[in-house]
């Protein structure tokens, strides 16, 4: 073994330096493979992400340390026709013998071929060509690092460079950088020589970015520049541009300090061959023109119906489809108010938001009526969607409970429905599919189906009998949603038909700020084929049927016929529910502290709350707020939370009735037990840009829902579950806990869950990505009427439970969505006894493979 080992250290030592040795193979004699950039800054080295991204030249890239796509380019061959040419030459009869049995076109097509070119133009396009040492590019570079220095206020600072060899044909360059001391802003004086608009920046609240005191840096005197022209023109400044802010630095007689003078001058005016200069002038709105059916091919055409509403002229070059104020609602340009940046746009969005309108086109023109020309007109050019459009989709499916599934839908949107900028959605969807796991007396291949309708109805704005303007302003963009749906599963489990409704309300308190209530959400969950748990749940059949072994004595009592008396197994429904009833009743051996009773109790209420029928009318509240920017932001954080309460409402109207409860001590409705609990979210997530396209992403999630009063479990809808692709990668979608129960039961869940991820992700080779992962979490029961100890949330010490999963990942960036695999291996599993739950199943035979759309988080 020990020989053995020698060898393998050897093979690869000799690789390794094979690989070294190829990575300058096509570096010419006399130059030099670039391994590093070292920026030294007063002799000490800088990690500095800013300053890097100043280099003209940078090292190959690596991959765990190893140039890959060096490597790669170097074993291309870069003229492959020459050396397949070359071939023939020296070895002259050649191409005739070839072209006899095959024929001159194919041995010409053969050197065109992937086995002699293409791979080489493969491996070229992947790879990367070496990166060879340019003292131009590295003066450019110099020149660059000086400036980045001055723009933030070391204006006496040194550069040089000299490059120092490291190996045979590398060497690395080193950026010597000598500060001097930084700069400071001292006196900060304004000169703006309109008075209109030096009143405006002294009455301005939002404090300057330039601070006396503050080391200099050429972004804050961009920022400041910002800050003013977005304060002028949000209060009428029109014509005014960042290009009129300027400043005056003033060092000299000055140690290390510098005077601010920032200078604002007059508006500048082109007339044809000659300019002037006049005082700028602070425009307010003198109408607000609204063209509700605009299109290039009527622009020139005549307006034919007009109505004026609140200030707002409304125009249509047909009849008028709207009524005035679901246009003018959105729209937040005021007569007689200053013009505003923030308006114009705000009015776009809400316009757009309204999905009846094509990106809406907001233009100003100075109003000639006025004498002073102090006035605009507002002209909002809007372009209708068409009022119906179909849609259709077509998917191929795959889940934890479809093996493989075909899927479509059909969907119809009807827009500007009661003339009021209303929008209707009805979608109809089916999918069938086949799975392994379902029952299948026929043997059919596709053995499960689902289909259901969906309706939702939106308004552009908040639908109470009461005002909202002053609680919920239409600047945060308000809307209502009116649903419905039904849909209806087979051979899917229990089968289900599942009746949903309900009205919310959305609004936007601030930009990335966003608020859901669900005023009434109603949910109707029917079990149609109850009897089939034990096929479905075959592991909780399982263990009652070990059992019922042992302690089935009275199968004739339960109604079975000869034949199924005759078999060892329980039957299903018959013998599990006759078993159960005499187990739970006293009428076997088993008695209340054996553990085997208490198993089948929790067998037992397992099933009965998973088989009864639900119905939830629930009310909650999601506020979510986020920094993120766009798609291509890296650096920011969202958070997520929920409340909702369900039941309450239905109990306290049964209170105040003084209706009469059932045998269980229950309000019912509709010959139902309705649900009642409440149930709260918390959900962080956390990206750092590390550059380079290195990002380190975090996620924590806390979730818990506590039944009460007319309820004593959470339906299962409501429930949580762990494992998955999105969630703990090293386990399969519901096969993690409850606790420390090893995954007992087929579909697991519970009423508390705790999830922590963290996911470093970096660039491999061109649109591939890299990922490796950690991921903890576990859920939990917790106050509700689950009886299994090793499941429930008594203490603190049950953290000790959370399951830790690691792993890496692979994703490849399609632009519009990202494909991922994920693999990941069961670190630290709970199921275990304790001191036997680290790296026990650390393994491929016991890694999972997860398969996604998009990022987890």
């Amino acid at each position: 073994m020990k020989k053995n080992s020698t060898k393998i250290t050897a093979f690869i030592l000799i690789a390794i330096f094979i690989s070294a040795c190829n990575a300058v193979k096509r570096v010419p004699d006399g130059k030099n493979l670039l391994v590093k950039n070292n920026i030294l800054v007063n002799g000490k080295s800088t990690n500095d992400e800013t300053a890097s991204n100043q280099m003209y030249q940078k090292p190959n890239g690596t991959l765990l340390g190893f140039k890959l796509r060096l490597n790669l380019y170097n074993l291309a061959n870069l003229n492959p026709d020459s050396t397949y040419q070359a071939k023939f030459k020296n070895h002259p009869g050649l191409y005739e013998r070839q072209a006899k049995i095959l024929s001159a076109k194919q041995v010409d097509r053969l050197g065109q071929s992937f086995l002699y070119k293409g791979i080489h133009e493969f491996l070229k396009n992947t790879g990367e060509a070496p990166v060879i040492i340019d003292t131009a590019k590295a003066k450019k570079t110099l020149l660059r690092l000086k400036f980045y220095y001055f723009n933030n206020g070391y204006f006496n600072v040194q550069t040089d460079f000299n490059v120092d060899s490291v190996g045979f044909k590398k060497a690395k360059i080193n950026y010597n950088i000598i500060t001097g001391p930084a700069y400071t802003l001292d006196s900060i004086k304004t000169t703006i020589l309109t008075p209109a608009l030096d009143s405006l920046y002294k009455t301005n609240k939002e404090p300057s970015v330039l601070k006396s005191g503050n080391q200099y840096r050429t972004a804050d005197f961009e920022e400041e520049k910002n800050r003013i022209t977005t304060y002028f023109r949000n209060n009428g400044a029109y014509f005014f541009q960042p290009t009129y802010v300027t400043f005056d630095i003033d060092t000299i007689g000055k140690k290390n300090k510098a005077d601010i003078n920032l200078k604002i001058s007059n508006n500048n005016i082109q007339e044809r061959d000659s300019s002037r200069t006049e005082p700028f002038k602070l425009y307010k709105i003198s109408d607000v023109n609204i063209y509700t059916d605009y299109s290039p091919t009527n622009a020139k055409g005549k307006v034919s119906d007009s109505v004026t509403y609140n200030n707002f002229n409304l125009y249509s070059y047909k009849k008028l489809k709207y009524k005035p104020r679901a246009i003018t609602d959105a729209v937040f340009i005021n007569k007689g108010s200053y013009f505003s940046d923030t308006r114009t746009t705000l009015s776009s969005r809400y316009l757009n938001n309204l999905k009846i309108f094509n990106y809406p086109s907001i233009q100003y023109e100075v109003d000639k009526r006025d004498s002073t020309a102090q006035s605009l007109i507002a002209n909002v050019y809007l372009t209708p969607r068409k009022k119906y459009s179909f849609g259709a989709t077509f998917d191929v499916t795959h889940s934890n409970i479809q093996d493989f599934g075909l899927g479509g839908s059909v969907s119809e949107t009807i827009r500007n429905v009661f003339n009021r900028a209303e929008t209707l959605e009805i979608s109809a969807r089916a999918n069938i599919g086949s799975s392994k796991d379902m029952a299948n007396p026929n043997n059919n291949f596709f053995n499960v189906s689902e289909y259901g309708l969906d309706m939702k109805l939106n308004f552009p704005r908040i639908l109470m009998p009461f005002g909202t303007e002053k609680i919920i302003p239409k600047r945060m963009i308000p809307s209502t949603a009116i649903a419905a749906g039904f849909s209806k599963q087979r051979n899917i489990g229990l089968d289900k038909e599942n009746f949903t409704g309900g009205i919310s309300y959305n609004w936007s308190p601030k930009r990335r700020n966003t608020v859901k209530l669900d005023l009434l959400n109603a949910q109707y969950v029917r079990n149609l084929n109850p009897d089939n748990y034990f096929n479905v749940y075959t592991s909780s059949y399982d263990e009652l049927n070990n059992i019922g072994k042992d302690y089935n004595t009275r199968p004739a009592n339960w109604g079975e016929t000869v034949e199924e008396q005759a078999k060892e197994n329980l039957t299903i429904p018959k013998g599990t529910a006759g078993f159960t009833n005499d187990v739970l009743t006293n009428q076997t051996a088993l008695t209340p502290d054996r553990a085997e009773y208490r198993d089948v109790e929790s067998i037992e209420e397992r099933r009965v709350r998973l088989t009864e029928n639900d119905f939830i009318l629930a009310t909650s509240y999601t506020f979510t707020t986020t920094t993120k920017k766009d798609l291509a932001d890296n650096t920011f954080y969202q958070f997520k939370t929920k409340i909702e309460s369900a039941g309450t409402l239905l109990s306290a109207i049964s209170n105040l009735a003084s209706l009469p409860k059932n045998t269980s001590g229950n309000y019912e409705i509709f010959n139902l037990e309705y649900s009642e609990y409440i149930k709260t979210e918390f959900d962080y997530i956390k990206h750092w840009d590390f550059g380079k396209e290195k990002v380190l992403a975090v996620r924590s999630f806390f979730g818990i829902a506590i039944p009460f009063g007319n309820s004593n479990y959470v339906p299962f809808s409501r429930s949580y579950y762990s494992g998955g692709s999105n969630d703990n990668r090293a386990w399969q979608p519901y096969s993690l806990g409850p606790g420390s129960t090893d995954a007992m039961d087929d579909f697991n869940e519970a009423n508390m869950k705790i999830a922590l991820s963290a996911e470093f992700r970096f660039k491999i080779l061109g649109d591939v990505k890299g990922a490796v992962f950690a991921d903890a979490g576990n859920i939990w029961n917790v106050l509700d009427n689950v009886i299994d100890e090793k499941a429930k949330f008594n203490s603190v010490n049950d953290l000790a439970e959370i399951a830790l999963g690691s792993g890496f990942g692979l994703r490849y960036d399609l632009s519009f969505f990202v494909i991922r695999l994920d693999l990941g291996f069961k670190t630290y599993n709970p199921a275990h006894e304790k001191g036997d739950r680290w790296f026990k199943e650390y393994n491929f035979g016991h890694s999972v493979l997860n398969f996604g759309i998009n990022y987890p988080f």
